[in-house]
């Protein structure tokens, strides 16, 4: 008498017969390539309902400050950046450890990136110097992130490449929202409300 699995097995052994096991794998198809990266990624990041703007290397502190401005209550606040930033930013106070108290009474904070996707339109911070703690990107409202032309990559293969497995990654793909059951949306939930992205172009010969 034959078992269920004896049976099932044969299937699976009739099935195969005269099948090539040593057939390569075809690799997974790569985008295809896009001729404007930098305006791929803008316009993903647009998509998750953030701010983007695109500027010379040149104009990046005006930008930034017009940036504060503009979403700040008033167009003033307490602003906070983190160390080894390349730019400054008038008026913002050092990350030196504040505590998670300070932390949310801070309106804004402004980083660097350390990749950006255009097929995603994502943000990768792997938290060196110019971009902070996690918590510092976390807990304020308001989050301008500077993602220069040359960081931009098409896809996450390209990203993870870059990108050191051993250092604390976070992706961050428009503000933090969430939908409850009614899919009523919720911005700033697990993270800043507003992302504003600066994108530095690449310098011109």
């Amino acid at each position: 008498m034959t078992s269920a699995r004896e049976e099932i097995l044969g299937r699976v052994r009739t099935a195969l017969e005269g099948v090539d096991r040593t057939a390569p794998v075809a690799p997974a198809p790569r985008i295809v390539p896009v001729p404007d990266l930098v305006g791929r990624f803008a316009d993903r990041v647009e998509h998750y309902r953030a701010v983007v703007e695109r500027c010379a290397a040149a104009d990046l502190e005006g930008v930034v400050a017009a940036a504060l401005a503009r979403h700040l209550p008033g167009g003033a606040g307490a602003v906070v950046v983190p160390p080894g930033l390349s730019f400054a930013v008038a008026g913002a106070v050092v990350d030196s450890g504040l505590d998670a108290h300070e932390l949310d009474r801070v309106d804004a904070v402004v980083t660097e990136a350390a990749v950006g996707i255009a097929e995603t339109g994502t943000i990768v911070l792997d938290h060196g110097p110019g971009q902070g703690r996690r918590a510092l990107t976390l807990v304020p409202d308001r989050h301008v992130c500077v993602v220069r032309a040359d960081q931009v990559v098409p896809d996450v293969p390209d990203a993870l490449a870059r990108l050191d497995p051993a250092r604390p990654l976070t992706f961050v793909s428009g503000p933090s929202a969430t939908s409850d059951i009614e899919l009523d949306r919720v911005e700033g939930v697990h993270g800043p409300r507003t992302l504003h992205v600066v994108v530095v172009e690449a310098r011109t010969p």
